[in-house]
């Protein structure tokens, strides 16, 4: 049986991290590792070095609860990162639920719920398919479209369409949750064959991609204010609630300005703007969204 490479890769990325005397370790004269040794580790967490180095190995243990938690707080590993530690050592330990991550196609009562918010929303899977957006949502995220367009994944649009580098003005963080949450997708789904062919193409294609996702960093959706340069009414600071559906694997984000601000103006007139679009592509009269493209007003 394989090693667990992304279970090694994990451990040894956390283990690098922390400095000796985060945890209260005295060391004296150079050290040949970054951050603890395996025995520190292993001494912290309260199990023998053998069994840790071979749990580190990516060797097919058992370890019980108890012993990977007391692992996750050696490590100081956020809550995210203690569940994703549980997820990589049992998804080789018994059978996956599911080798991909399949879900059924969203009823009508959550699309037209969606249809009815009156804010930008949308709503995207754990590997980052869009399933559906508002009428708002795809007014904001320019080029983001729902399934079945070929245009539907998140994480290629920000990797992969230039234009996602001018909309948000914080891109790099943006896109380094991206990553995370797709990181903590692959310790639940390690099979998924959607999601290896997706990391593959972006691994190629970006190298912020491949280099992220060598540090094994991984994240959980949250809400944040994001920056947007919108070509269409200038700059948006929006506040963001990532809200998970009853599945499990879906999460409506939507997307808030605050009232009588700047923000608050210009999203008033992005809804004109989207409604005015909406009435001419249904008369066939629509023209490109960049000939109109013109900041509001200037950054808060």
């Amino acid at each position: 049986m394989a090693e667990n490479s992304e279970l090694r890769g994990f451990l040894r990325s956390r283990r690098a991290r922390i400095q000796p005397g985060d945890v209260g370790i005295e060391t004296g004269g150079r050290r040949r590792v970054p951050g603890l040794r395996r025995e520190e580790v292993a001494m912290l967490a309260g199990v023998s070095l053998d069994y840790y180095a071979r749990l580190e190995q990516g060797r097919h243990l058992q370890p019980s609860e108890q012993v990977l938690d007391a692992i996750a707080r050696a490590l100081r590993l956020a809550e995210v990162e203690r569940l994703h530690l549980h997820h990589l050592v049992r998804s080789t330990l018994a059978v996956s639920r599911s080798d991909d991550l399949r879900l059924a196609p969203l009823d009508a009562g959550m699309r037209l719920m969606l249809d009815s918010l009156q804010a930008p929303a949308i709503i995207v899977d754990s590997r980052g398919d869009v399933h559906a957006m508002n009428r708002m949502g795809r007014a904001l995220l320019v080029g983001l479209e729902p399934m079945p367009s070929a245009a539907a994944s998140h994480p290629r649009w920000l990797f992969l369409e230039p234009s996602t580098r001018e909309l948000f003005t914080d891109w790099e963080m943006i896109a380094r949750v991206s990553v995370g949450v797709l990181r903590e997708t692959a310790g639940r789904y390690p099979r998924d064959r959607a999601l290896h062919a997706l990391v593959g193409e972006l691994s190629v294609a970006s190298p912020e991609f491949r280099s992220w996702w060598a540090d094994h960093e991984v994240d959980a959706r949250c809400h944040r204010p994001e920056r947007f340069h919108h070509p269409v009414v200038g700059r948006l600071v929006m506040h963001v609630e990532a809200l998970r559906l009853q599945d499990g694997e879906r999460w409506l984000y939507t997307y808030a300005a605050e009232p009588e601000s700047p923000s608050g103006e210009a999203i008033r007139l992005l809804g004109t703007w989207a409604a005015t679009q909406d009435a001419q592509e249904t008369n066939g009269t629509a023209g490109p969204a960049g000939a109109r493209a013109r900041p509001a007003h200037k950054e808060e």
